[in-house]
C-alpha cells in the first residue's frame, strides 16, 4: 500500500527551482532513501512532505491526506529529525522530551507510556537525567530520534541523521533505525549523502539539482548504471591481454594490474585461467559507480 504519493511537486525560491516537479511513491514499512549531494533538493522535499514548507505547485497525498488541504492531518502522522537538532542545549534529556510531548496535549504519564517501547532498545536509562549539551553526537541524535516519535508516527522523516557522527555512532544510529523499520513496522524516508546508507533501502531516488535523475531498487540502479570490474595483478604484457579481450574491450593497465570493465559474471572465466590468473579483485558495480555514471559528479 502507498503512504506518500507525490506527483510533480515543485518549489521555487525568487525565481530559483530548489525542486523541479518531482514524482515517486513509498510503499507502507519500506525503507525509502534520496539520495543527492547538497544542495539537491533533499531537505527542500522533504520540509515540504512534512508541512514546513509550503509547495509552489503539484500533489502529494501522505497516509492519504492531501498536502496543502489537510495538513493538520499529515502532522499527526509524521515524525521528523532534522539534519540540526531543535531540543535544548540546557535541558535534561527527560525535561526536553516532556516538553516536546507537551506540545501534542499528552502529560508526563502518557508521554512516557508512549516512548516506553524503545526506552530500552535506544538504552536512554544511562542518560535520561543529564543535560542535553553534555551528551555525545550519538547520544543527541538517540534523543532527536526519541523526540520524533513522541506522537507515534506512521512515518518517520531523518534528514541525513548520521551526518557529522563517528563511525560507531553512525552504526548506532543505523541499529536503531533498523528496530524501527523492522520491530516497529515504521515507514522511513532518508536523506543521505552516505552511498552505503543506501544499500538496504527497498527504494532508491537520485536527486540532481532539484530533479530526479533516476529511481529503483538499489540492485537496479547497479545493474543498469554500475559495472564490475576484475583487477588482475600481473605484469603487462601481450599474452595477457589476449586472454582479457575475450570478455572486455574495456581495460587499461595501472602499475602492477589490469582494470577491467565487464558486464559478464567472471566466475566460470577465472576458475578456468586459475593457472594464469592467480592474483585478483574482483569489485562489484557500487552505488558510487551509480551516481558517478548519472550525474558525473562523485559524492563527498
Amino acid at each position: 500500500m502507498k503512504i506518500i504519493e507525490v506527483r510533480d511537486l515543485t518549489k521555487n525560491y525568487n525565481g530559483h527551482t530548489a525542486v523541479d516537479a518531482i514524482s515517486f511513491d513509498v510503499e507502507e514499512g519500506e525503507l525509502f532513501a534520496f539520495l543527492g549531494e547538497n544542495g539537491a533538493g533533499k531537505s527542500t522535499t522533504i520540509n515540504m512532505l512534512t508541512t514546513i514548507l509550503q509547495k509552489t505547485s503539484g500533489t502529494a497525498y501522505i497516509a492519504g491526506y492531501e498536502l496543502g488541504k489537510e495538513d493538520d492531518e499529515i502532522r499527526k502522522v509524521n515524525g521528523i529529525v532534522f539534519q540540526n537538532s531543535v531540543l535544548d542545549k540546557v535541558l535534561s534529556v527527560k525535561d526536553n522530551l516532556i516538553t516536546r510531548g507537551s506540545y501534542y496535549g499528552l502529560t508526563q504519564k502518557e508521554i512516557g507510556k508512549r516512548l516506553e517501547p524503545f526506552a530500552e532498545q535506544f538504552e536512554m536509562k544511562d542518560i535520561w537525567n543529564r543535560r542535553y549539551d553534555k551528551l555525545s553526537g550519538g547520544q543527541r541524535r538517540r534523543v532527536d530520534i526519541m523526540r520524533a516519535l513522541i506522537n507515534q508516527p506512521k512515518i518517520l522523516f531523518l534528514d541525513e541523521p548520521t551526518t557529522g557522527l563517528d563511525p560507531k555512532s553512525r552504526k548506532l544510529v543505523w541499529d536503531y533505525i533498523n528496530y524501527l523499520r523492522k520491530e516497529q513496522k515504521m515507514t522511513i524516508f532518508l536523506t543521505t549523502h552516505y552511498m552505503e546508507e543506501t544499500r538496504d533501502a527497498d527504494h532508491v531516488v537520485i536527486l540532481d539539482k532539484g530533479r530526479i535523475v533516476s529511481k529503483g531498487t538499489p540492485a537496479e540502479l547497479k545493474s543498469m548504471y554500475a559495472h564490475s570490474r576484475l583487477v588482475w595483478y600481473t605484469p603487462e604484457n601481450r599474452e595477457a591481454e589476449a586472454l582479457i579481450t575475450t570478455i572486455s574491450k574495456d581495460f587499461s593497465y595501472d602499475a602492477d594490474h589490469y582494470n577491467i570493465q565487464t558486464d559478464r559474471i567472471l566466475t566460470d572465466f577465472i576458475y578456468e585461467h586459475k593457472e594464469v590468473i592467480r592474483d585478483y579483485e574482483y569489485i562489484k558495480g557500487s552505488m558510487d559507480d551509480v551516481f558517478l555514471n548519472l550525474t558525473g559528479k562523485e559524492l563527498a
